[in-house]
């Protein structure tokens, strides 16, 4: 990604995910600018049981309200909807599009990230250098969200962040407001959180509060 006098992946201190399986499709929009009041560096859509079709009308929805506040959109685990929507970035798993192959397909500017689940896999990220824009730690602590993976613990952010990584990095995966603290003593800085925001009665405080606990 082009660098900016702010980059919001390295400057940036909390990573929001837009998920419609927590939140009605209604509600993105209006989720998507209460984020971003709250401090929001970076927003995602991540819609697993969506079609193409659909991430890239919601992608297209939230791009002008994403520019506005100057926080990049990155889609989840779909370059097709990401090279649809002009200026997205694209997020992909360890079983998905290889980090190599998106970096050539998206080109040289847009954001890309990968998520990683144990210390050789953080290696991995770092070693593939330019490729990768960011990388993801997780998940720290148990979490619905991917009940497929067993919590990685502050263990391993503490090693992450024992390699001193030039490349932004993110702790994700059962954080919320009674344990981002942990994190950031781990060594961890900066967040994701899902559940915690979406489900949250006031999401602008608690991506404030979340955000604030990284500072």
């Amino acid at each position: 990604m082009a660098a900016s006098l702010h980059n919001p992946f390295l400057a940036g201190r909390f990573y929001a995910i837009l998920d419609p399986s927590y939140v009605s499709v209604k509600r993105l929009a209006g989720l998507a600018r209460a984020v971003l009041t709250g401090g929001a560096d970076i927003v995602q859509l991540r819609a697993k049981n969506a079609t193409t079709s659909q991430r890239v009308d919601w992608l297209r929805t939230l791009v002008p309200i994403c520019a506005g506040a100057g926080a990049p959109l990155i889609c989840n685990d779909d370059i097709e909807a990401a090279l649809a929507v002009s200026g997205v970035g694209l997020h992909v798993g360890q079983d998905d599009l290889s980090p190599r192959a998106a970096r050539t397909a998206l080109g040289p500017e847009r954001a890309l990230g990968l998520s990683t689940h144990s210390l050789a896999q953080a290696r991995t990220a770092l070693e593939l250098g330019e490729v990768l824009t960011y990388f993801a730690v997780g998940p720290v602590f148990p979490t619905a969200t991917k009940p497929d993976y067993p919590a990685v613990g502050l263990e391993l952010v503490r090693a992450v962040a024992a390699l001193n990584p030039a490349r932004p990095w993110f702790c994700i995966g059962g954080i919320n407001r009674q344990n981002v603290t942990q994190v950031r003593a781990a060594g961890g800085r900066a967040v994701v959180a899902v559940s915690e925001v979406l489900r949250a009665v006031d999401p602008v405080a608690t991506v404030c509060e979340l955000r604030a606990a990284m500072e």
